[in-house]
Formats: C-alpha cells, sequence, structure tokens
C-alpha cells in the first residue's frame, strides 16, 4: 500500500509537468517516463525501512548501560567521543541481527515494486513465464538470485558477529 500511495500521490505532487515541487515543465514529463516507477519504488522501499532502521537503532543504543556513558564522561570524553568510541560500537554489536533482518526483507520487499510497474526480478520472470509458457526456469531462477543475496547477507553478518580475534584481528 506504502508503494502505491508513493507512487501514485507523493510522486505527482513532487515530479509534474504543470506544477510539480521538486520537478516542473518537460522535465518532469521525461524524469516521470524515464524513471518514475524506479524513483517511487525506491522512496517507497526506503521511507519504510528507515523506519525500521532508525527503531533498531535506537533500541540497541538505549540497551547500552548508563553507567557505560557516565564512565567515557568521568575519563572526560564529550557526548560525541563517549557515543562514538564506547557507546555505539557496543551497540552496533546487537543491532547487527536486527539490520541483517531489515537488509534481507528489503531484498524479499524489492519484488513489490512490480505493483507499479517496475520491471524487477519477479516481473521479469513473470513474463518469461508468460511469454513461453515455461514456468519452472524462470521462478527457479530468480529464487537461486534471492538465494545468493540474502546468504551473502547473512554471512557478511556472521562474519561481523563474530568476536574480533575470530575475524582475523
Amino acid at each position: 500500500m506504502q508503494i502505491l500511495l508513493v507512487h501514485f500521490a507523493l510522486m505527482p505532487a513532487l515530479v509534474h509537468p504543470d506544477h510539480g515541487l521538486l520537478i516542473s515543465g518537460e522535465t518532469a514529463r521525461l524524469f516521470r517516463q524515464e524513471h518514475g516507477a524506479f524513483l517511487s519504488g525506491c522512496v517507497a522501499l526506503s521511507l519504510n525501512a528507515g523506519a525500521y532502521i532508525s527503531e533498531i537503532f535506537r533500541a540497541g543504543i538505549l540497551s547500552i548501560h548508563r553507567g557505560q556513558t557516565q564512565a567515557a564522561y568521568s575519563v572526560g570524553l564529550t557526548h560525541a567521543q563517549a557515543m562514538r568510541y564506547v557507546v555505539l560500537p557496543q551497540a552496533f554489536r546487537r543491532m547487527v541481527p536486527a539490520l541483517v533482518n531489515e537488509g534481507v526483507t528489503l531484498i524479499k520487499d524489492s519484488s513489490l515494486v512490480s505493483a507499479i510497474g517496475l520491471a524487477e526480478l519477479a516481473l521479469a520472470a513473470r513474463t518469461v513465464a508468460g511469454a513461453y509458457s515455461r514456468y519452472w526456469e524462470p521462478y527457479l531462477a530468480i529464487s537461486a538470485m534471492y538465494l545468493v543475496l540474502t546468504l551473502t547477507l547473512s554471512l557478511l553478518a556472521k562474519r561481523l558477529e563474530a568476536p574480533a580475534h575470530l575475524r582475523g584481528r
């Protein structure tokens, strides 16, 4: 629903030939024809993922005991230094699993932009399947692509979650 709202309500207000808030005139018309669905999909997915990621960061920072910040202040660190050197490194280790989960969800949700006509993997597979009446090959191919993407992200996360001495530091 968010993708549809962004594409059919928000983007026409921002990019419109007559009265676009960001882009107007002939440039807006050409931009919407060439890149309209892509921009709408990117904006919708970014807004959605951004809300979840900001909550992950908030929860990660709040999960660090207040004593850590107070200890950093007691040795003379400023607030920015305490966050950079004490709080965020600890919070990031706690945030990694949730951030990876959000990344995997974002990869899977990218197939939803086919609802606004953006030619992504699922729409391409559906088109090939319909044109050639071959359903196994295109759907297995995109399944393999999604599997490779999500496994790569999961392996990267596993590496980030491992203690430093196991990562080769």
